[in-house]
């Protein structure tokens, strides 16, 4: 089969086209020759390689991909290509899975890593040996597999010796009582966050040139220069006049810069970077690989077979997601992103000729559908209750400006004549704002609450609501609350917080796996 450019270029624009070479590619100057294969992960989708045009691709690496390297070597670095068509790619790596728990503090447990011990004035030197033999452990594991284990013991050994510098100076002046403490310890936590993504890219370089594959290490961290620059100016610096078409670049998922990365973006930092990058260099297309699918629903709640990878979906999307704590890309990374046009596929590295999700601006499904449910059980709902606030103009002034004073922003918001509901994220500064905010209102109900999602880019039909009331319905579970806006992406569903995964797993079995 022969396919011109621009019919070629036209069929790239829909997901199920995707750049993979292993079904029998001849390539011709001017036009593209195909084969087609079943691709059993696709349903017999057509897959289509395309080299007319030399794509740029950023691509991010997370944690737990990582930490199987092994993997990401033969299911995103070499699969499918061949020395004409290596290169042309940059990768943005997160630190190994747990590393950075471990220098900072656990994300979803709170486990106190090094950085508590520096803040809290106690042992940091002895935490960091501690992490430094962890980090020892790591790279054994990589030597089968092209580490050079000396150069990279030497690597790190350097680095956190280094750290130990960079920190001790900052004890001295924080003993000295001279300094106001809270910038000293955010820079603390900057050059502590650092060090997994240098140890992880590093080790990544060296690998890839002990494999025959010509590397460069793109060290955004700063470690070995005073110079203040910005995150962009850092990484428009480091880009500058480098050759993709020769060289795979490894960037640092951390990015060393005056406004301070974690300060501005705190755990979100190695997909802002990815994301800033991307626009940096005019990506074709931005890819996330993870050790999962976006799915329908989440696999470890409803089952493998049940969960359905959504194959396309839009920004729009991304942010409810988001707003819910299940990102498929960090909010601040997305927008840059979107801004430029630039599309974004999420993809299993586990399943590495599985196209994956795309994430663009204009995509809406071409028939009605959910694509997504995803929630969260650790929120708490609020309910402002007044028998004067009815007619009254700005009543819910005062709790927007309790929310500002606190920095905390809602999920969900309903009213009635008389009463105002709101969900927010359940934690320290939510119960701090509530209680002042006791004190301000007539009256005031708590409620520990989940809050569950219907998503889709094209739900705005007569039918998906009832569907959806029904299946929680029939499955015993009350709707406490219910929200959803005139643009009609996303039905939301207040229920007991025992209830959770029931709803999810309802949800999901009436409006996605059955569609």
């Amino acid at each position: 089969m022969i396919i011109c450019r621009q019919t070629a270029k036209n069929l790239l624009k829909d997901n199920h086209f995707y750049l993979i070479s292993n079904y029998f590619l001849r390539f011709f100057s001017k036009s593209l020759t195909f084969y087609s294969c079943a691709c059993k992960s696709q349903n017999f989708h057509v897959i289509l390689y395309q080299i007319s045009k030399k794509m740029l691709t950023v691509e991010k690496i997370g944690g737990t991909s990582m930490s199987q390297f092994a993997e990401c070597l033969n299911n995103i670095v070499k699969r499918n290509r061949t020395a004409e068509n290596m290169y042309n790619r940059i990768f943005v790596v997160s630190a190994y899975n747990n590393v950075t728990n471990w220098l900072l503090e656990h994300k979803k447990t709170g486990e106190q890593g090094v950085y508590a011990k520096f803040a809290n004035n106690e042992d940091y030197e002895t935490a960091l040996d501690d992490l430094y033999e962890k980090l020892l452990a790591i790279n054994q594991g990589f030597e089968s597999i092209g580490l050079n284990l000396a150069e990279a013991n030497s690597f790190i050994k350097y680095r956190i010796k280094q750290a130990k510098l960079y920190l001790s100076s900052m004890n001295q002046v924080l003993t000295s009582g001279y300094v106001e403490k809270s910038s000293i310890y955010l820079a603390a936590r900057e050059i502590l966050a650092s060090i997994g993504e240098a140890h992880s890219a590093w080790n990544s370089v060296n690998i890839l040139n002990n494999n025959g594959i010509n590397a460069t290490f793109i060290d955004l961290c700063g470690f070995n220069d005073s110079e203040e620059l910005t995150i962009d100016e850092r990484i428009h610096k480091a880009f500058e006049g480098i050759d993709f078409s020769k060289t795979l670049c490894v960037a640092t998922g951390y990015t060393k810069g005056t406004e301070g990365i974690m300060r501005a973006f705190d755990r979100g930092y190695s997909e802002v970077t990815f994301s800033k990058i991307a626009v940096e260099v005019k990506a074709d297309e931005a890819i996330i690989h993870k050790e999962f699918h976006l799915s329908s629903a989440d696999p470890k709640l409803v089952g493998k077979e049940k969960s359905i990878p959504v194959g396309n979906t839009n920004y729009i999307i991304a942010d409810q997601l988001a707003d819910v704590g299940m990102e498929a890309i960090h909010p601040k990374a997305a927008k840059p992103l979107e801004l430029a046009g630039v599309k974004i596929r999420i993809k299993n590295t586990f399943e590495p000729d599985h196209a994956g999700t795309l994430i663009s601006n204009d995509y809406i499904s071409p028939t009605p559908k959910v694509e997504i449910v995803s929630g969260t059980d650790r929120v708490i709902a609020f309910e402002v209750h007044d028998p004067l606030m009815v007619g009254e103009v700005g009543y819910d002034l005062k709790i927007m400006e309790l929310m500002q004073k606190h920095e905390i922003s809602y999920i969900l918001k309903s009213t009635n004549a008389n009463s105002i509901t709101m969900v927010v994220w359940d934690n320290a500064a939510a119960h701090k704002m509530l209680s002042e905010m006791e004190k301000a209102v007539y009256s005031l109900t708590i409620k520990p609450v989940a809050i569950v999602c219907a998503m889709g880019t094209n739900i705005a039909y007569p039918g998906f609501l009832a569907r959806g009331a029904k299946a929680l319905f029939d499955n015993n579970i009350n709707i406490e609350c219910f929200g959803q806006s005139l643009k009609q992406v996303n039905m939301q569903f207040v229920i007991a917080r025992d209830r959770y995964v029931d709803a999810v797993r309802a949800l999901n079995d009436a409006l996605c796996a059955n569609k």
